[in-house]
Order: structure tokens, then C-alpha cells, then sequence
């Protein structure tokens, strides 16, 4: 058995910024990224996924916001953007689909919390992170891998390595020596990819990095400033480390609850909505052949 876990706010944000026309439904509003993440979804169901949820920020604030004030948030975001949220989660659970809306945690949250149960489930032999976010890289190993499908690549523990410098593991102490423009935390002055690749690669975590400069027994470009930058800010370090380690605890159900076994009576309704009633009848044959 291989376990798809989607992150759905990524999704729609790709669909909303992708260099095509939008698209509205018969009251005129704009629907069109819902659309595209939906056929994204059907897709990879009729590509022969059998076991698949998807993640949304329901919620874009999380309790990381109160943590660091400039933590990512909906300020600024594009209202007909936003609105999509609950429609997408509207129409996935329409289609079939297991949908984790994340309120108090984050849509990366949700997909760390059900990969680790589908990896701890003796049935799933492969877990597939459809995601290309950084964050996520550190739930990689074992049966768990990462997919960018916009490039079509897979990303295994070999391939965190070679992005990073570091192994899965040490994905967040290196977000918290770089930053994550993404995710609205900087990082530490001075530390670049190749200088947080480099100690991480030797010590491991931030904790195990000694407060010396002299002390390293590995060469990085301008060693006792950022020695010194470690020591002297090593508070924000620690935080931007806790909000860079996904959460594993969200509530997200079993394996059993993501087998898609097709779409429910509120499918074509949908359907009509995105202009496609074609869609509806492709579902329910796709069902009867599972």
C-alpha cells in the first residue's frame, strides 16, 4: 500500500498564481483555483492512488504567530484567494477525499502527523509527502519520501543530503540558522545554506555546535563571527528551531480513513459549480472499477 499525503494549501496557492485564466462559476466568482487543486487531486486518483488526504491551512494563523511576531499570516493575502480555503475543503470531502483542515497547528503539521502514522502502519509500504516545502524534508527516511509534483521529483533521505548539506533530521536547526523567508523568521546574521550545511553536517543540532569558534574542527568562512553570533543570539536561534520542527500530534484518523472509495451525492454539485458535470460521471466510473 502507498499512502499520498497532500498539502492542499500549497496546492491552491499554485493553482490561484498559475500563468492561466481563472475561473468563474455561474454567480460570477472567481472558483478557479478550487478547481485546478480538485482535477490536481482527481488526477493522481485516476493515476491510481487509493489511499490519499490532503492538508489545508484552514486557519492560516497558528500558534506559532504568537511565538515570533512576523510568523507567516493572512494579512495581505489576496481575499479571493482566501476565500477558496473552505471551499476546497468543501469539495475534496465532496469527491471522496480525507481532508485535514489545520487550525491551532499548521497544513505541514497535519502531513508530519500522518506520516507518522502511515509509516508506523505495517500495511503502507511507501509514504509520498506530495509537498516541495523545505519544512517537510526533516519527515523524510524510512518509508517516508517528498514529492514536488510541479517538477516530478522525488526526494528520498539521499536527496534531503544533497539539497541541504544535512540529513533529515537537522532540517530545523538549519531553517533556524538560515531563516525561512516563507514562513516570515531571518535566521541568524552571517549564516548562509553552505556555513549552517557545514556545521550541521559535523555536530548535528545546534546544541551540539561548540560556543568556540576554536573549537570546530570544521573550516567555515568567517568562523568566530558566527561563533559569536550563536552565542550572543542563541534564544532566537532555539525559537526559530521550535517553529521551524513540524508537530506530529494532530489529530488525522487512520490509514483506513484515507481510502477513497468515491465521490458522495454532493459531488455533482460541485461539479456544476466549476463548470465541468462531466467530472461528477468520471468519479463514479473511477469508484466502480476500485
Amino acid at each position: 500500500m502507498i499512502v499520498h499525503l497532500v498539502d492542499g494549501t500549497y496546492e491552491i496557492f499554485r493553482q490561484y498564481y498559475a500563468p492561466r485564466p481563472g475561473h468563474l462559476d455561474s454567480d460570477g466568482i472567481e472558483i478557479g483555483a478550487t478547481r485546478g487543486v480538485v482535477q490536481s487531486v482527481f488526477t493522481m486518483l485516476a493515476d491510481g492512488a487509493t489511499h490519499l488526504g490532503v492538508a489545508t491551512d484552514h486557519v492560516i494563523e497558528s500558534f506559532r504567530n504568537d511565538m515570533w511576531p512576523t510568523y507567516k499570516s493572512s494579512a495581505g493575502m489576496d481575499p479571493l484567494l482566501l476565500a477558496q480555503f473552505g471551499w476546497l475543503e468543501d469539495a475534496l470531502r465532496a469527491l471522496g477525499v480525507a481532508v485535514w483542515p489545520m487550525v491551532d497547528v499548521e497544513a505541514d503539521d497535519g502531513l508530519a502527523s500522518a506520516a507518522v502514522v502511515a509509516a508506523a502502519d505495517p500495511r503502507v509500504e511507501q509514504v509520498i509527502i506530495c509537498t516541495p516545502d523545505k519544512d517537510l524534508g526533516q519527515c523524510v527516511g524510512g518509508k517516508v519520501i517528498q514529492l514536488d509534483r510541479r517538477q516530478d521529483k522525488l526526494i528520498d533521505a539521499d536527496g534531503v543530503i544533497a539539497k541541504f548539506g544535512v540529513p533529515a533530521g537537522s532540517i530545523p536547526d538549519w531553517l533556524a540558522l538560515v531563516g525561512d523567508s516563507a514562513d516570515g523568521f531571518p535566521g541568524l546574521p552571517g549564516f548562509g545554506a553552505k556555513s549552517a550545511a557545514t556545521l550541521l553536517a559535523r555536530y548535528g543540532h545546534l546544541e551540539d555546535i561548540p560556543p568556540n569558534a576554536a573549537d570546530w574542527d570544521v573550516t567555515v568562512r568567517g568562523a568566530a563571527k558566527l561563533a559569536a553570533t550563536l552565542v550572543s543570539q542563541r534564544a532566537d536561534a532555539d525559537l526559530f528551531k521550535v517553529l521551524a520542527t513540524v508537530r506530529t500530534n494532530a489529530d488525522v484518523g487512520r490509514v483506513d480513513d484515507w481510502q477513497w472509495t468515491g465521490p458522495t451525492p454532493d459531488f455533482p454539485a460541485w461539479c456544476k459549480r466549476f463548470g465541468w458535470p462531466r467530472l461528477a460521471n468520471d468519479a463514479l466510473a473511477l469508484a466502480a472499477t476500485r
